[in-house]
């Protein structure tokens, strides 16, 4: 468990340091600095990455560092500086990811893509994937690290301010990747389980307040010192759509249709074995209850009563139920180091602010976001586990390209820009 980590050795795999480097991704690590941060032989550490090397995974920079190779590496045009990008391809969409898997989960999604990388020696270095969704210009991005270190958070708002002074007609941000579950034991419709997507948006009864209650928020931050912090876009246009996506009337889930296509696409290319997409089988999402004093129990997840069903859960030939889909719910999203990680502070937070997932903090993407007068943001989050979706490695990559493929629903769903 986390509380541990900081005393025990974390072993050293190549899988540990192949994470390491993805974690740390656009920026390149050298073997040094994880051998100093993780007590290992920094020897050992090379000749691990030697391995990785050979296996076409990483490639070495200047100052013996490494970053992660993409499988289409020659497509990436690395720049002292971004080229100045003609006014009717500048993007007006952009896609903040903070994993690896969700940079390519999001990536998957684009047409025509292009990436550049900016490396820098000091600071951080930045990567810009632009490409097209339909009629949108999009931009999508990658933090170099995430978590509740100040200089994780720092690294994370200078790297969303970068990109909005970068490509200032952007004018809706999206924050897409996984988060961890509040499941609901009894209520079916109220479950959040993993392979499910949590949209951000208002609690259900402030979404209907016009503007006489409190005011709505779609995410929470607590530092466990002060008060929480509460996020709504000035513009909920983004939101607005998110709801009548979740409401479903019309039956249709393009979502799915665009799992698959980037399934195939993440599939099919040199040496993705080591990012499978598939959606894992159903027997390994296991869902347990606290039952005080640390004892936890294994427990059934609700299932849909015929009657609530959304007329699809069924299958038709056998009568019953079908395999679990991919749902969509919306709702707030909350983090905040201290009570995401503990069991029962978790549920209380979920209930004081009625979340429907819990994930790394955001807080300063978004402090960046407000702060540069952007007035549309959500985040699109893929279930991943049941604290912050970043405890498994299990569902992380289904729930990235889950999530990924609900951004692509929005966007299509969004006017076509006007301001190119």
């Amino acid at each position: 468990s986390f509380e541990d980590e900081q005393f025990e050795v974390v072993p050293l795999t190549p899988e540990k340091i192949l994470e390491l480097i993805e974690q740390a991704y656009p920026n390149p690590i050298a073997p040094e600095d994880l051998a100093k941060d993780y007590g290992w032989e920094e020897e050992e550490v090379l000749a691990i990455m030697q391995v990785l090397k050979e296996r076409g995974l990483i490639k070495s920079m200047e100052y013996n560092s490494f970053t992660r190779i993409h499988h289409d590496d020659q497509a990436i045009k690395i720049v002292k500086q971004m080229p100045t990008i003609a006014s009717n391809k500048q993007p007006t969409i952009a896609i903040i990811t903070a994993q690896y898997c969700e940079k390519l989960a999001v990536d998957a999604m684009l047409e025509n893509k292009e990436t550049f990388v900016r490396y820098t020696t000091v600071g951080e270095s930045n990567v810009y994937t632009l490409g097209n969704i339909g009629a949108h210009r999009i931009v999508s991005t990658k933090l170099p690290s995430v978590g509740s270190t100040r200089e994780a958070m720092t690294a994370a708002g200078n790297t969303t301010t970068r990109l909005l002074g970068t490509f200032q007609k952007v004018d809706y941000v999206f924050i897409v990747g996984v988060a961890g579950g509040i499941p609901h034991y009894t209520d079916y419709r109220r479950h959040v389980r993993l392979g499910d997507v949590v949209i951000a948006s208002a609690a259900q009864e402030l979404a209907l307040t016009n503007g006489n209650g409190p005011k709505p928020y779609c995410y929470v931050y607590s530092s466990g010192q002060s008060d929480v912090k509460r996020y709504y876009p000035a513009d909920d246009g983004l939101q607005v759509i998110a709801r009548t996506l979740v409401q479903n009337d019309d039956g249709k889930k393009p979502w799915l249709q665009y799992v698959q296509e980037g399934l195939q696409q993440l599939s099919g290319r040199g040496g993705h074995a080591e990012h499978d997409f598939a959606r894992p089988a159903p027997n390994t999402d296991k869902l347990y209850m606290n039952i005080g004093n640390k004892n936890v129990i294994e427990v059934a997840h609700p299932i849909a009563q015929p009657a609530e069903g959304d007329g699809d859960d069924t299958d038709a030939t056998s009568g019953g139920p079908a395999p679990h889909q991919t749902r969509l719910h919306a709702g707030p999203i909350g983090s905040g180091y201290d009570l995401v990680r503990s069991d029962s502070a978790r549920t209380d937070y979920a209930q004081a602010y009625q979340l429907l997932a819990t994930d790394s903090e955001m807080n300063s993407v978004l402090d960046s976001i407000v702060g540069n007068c952007r007035d549309s943001f959500i985040l699109v989050k893929g279930i991943a586990d049941y604290k912050d979706g970043t405890t498994s490695r299990k569902w992380q990559n289904y729930a990235s390209l889950a999530a990924a493929a609900v951004m692509k629903t929005i966007v299509c769903a969004m006017d076509a820009p006007t301001n190119v």
